[in-house]
């Protein structure tokens, strides 16, 4: 009988996130974790063949935390598509910076593994798909469609890197006053 596991796989998902978060691919290390969560290596190898399948799991992790369970909570509050769109657009405030910094350092990731960015792809088309869907529910115009997609999405990437100031509106005020317009 194998001996009681002290430490789940998904705590060391979750620190190997927040090293991500903080240092990028490199900083998710066997030992650095195994050292945060208080344990042994041999625990990290009960549950992973080696730093790659942790490095997997984290993937895994993060699409199901930013799309499937994302779209399910859109979702699951009902509406019609532009109440979608508006709860969808104000979960990356509610979840807070760490999900935004595992979201960047997975971007910066994806511009030097050649995996991780065919990955990132098909995780963008997923969320691209699901705003098309909405999106598609009030505007007829294909066109007009990936364009507000593609805005919002930038939105939701980029904003986070732009220093401007905005007179006398505030950061937040100018992007309800964008999501208005895209609501529109």
């Amino acid at each position: 009988m194998p001996p009681p596991t002290r430490t789940p796989p998904s705590k060391w998902i979750e620190v190997g996130l927040r090293g991500l978060a903080a240092g990028g691919p490199d900083a998710v290390r066997v030992e650095q974790l195994a050292q945060a969560l208080g344990v042994t290596k041999g625990s990290f190898y009960r549950h992973f063949d080696d730093r790659g399948a942790l490095l997997e799991g984290m993937l895994d992790t993060w699409e199901r935390l930013t799309v499937d369970e994302v779209i399910e909570r859109v979702e699951r509050a009902g509406g019609d598509a532009r109440a979608k769109l508006g709860r969808l657009f104000a979960l990356p405030s509610i979840r807070g910076r760490q999900l935004l910094k595992i979201e960047l350092a997975i971007r910066d990731w994806a511009r030097r593994d050649k995996a991780v960015a065919k990955r990132l792809t098909r995780i963008d088309n997923r969320r691209m798909d699901y705003m098309r869907s909405l999106f598609g529910a009030f505007c007829a115009d294909e066109e007009e469609v990936e364009v507000r997609c593609m805005l919002a999405f930038s939105m939701f990437i980029g904003s986070h890197f732009i220093a401007a100031e905005h007179g006398l509106r505030s950061r937040p005020d100018v992007l309800r006053l964008a999501l208005k317009r895209l609501l529109a």
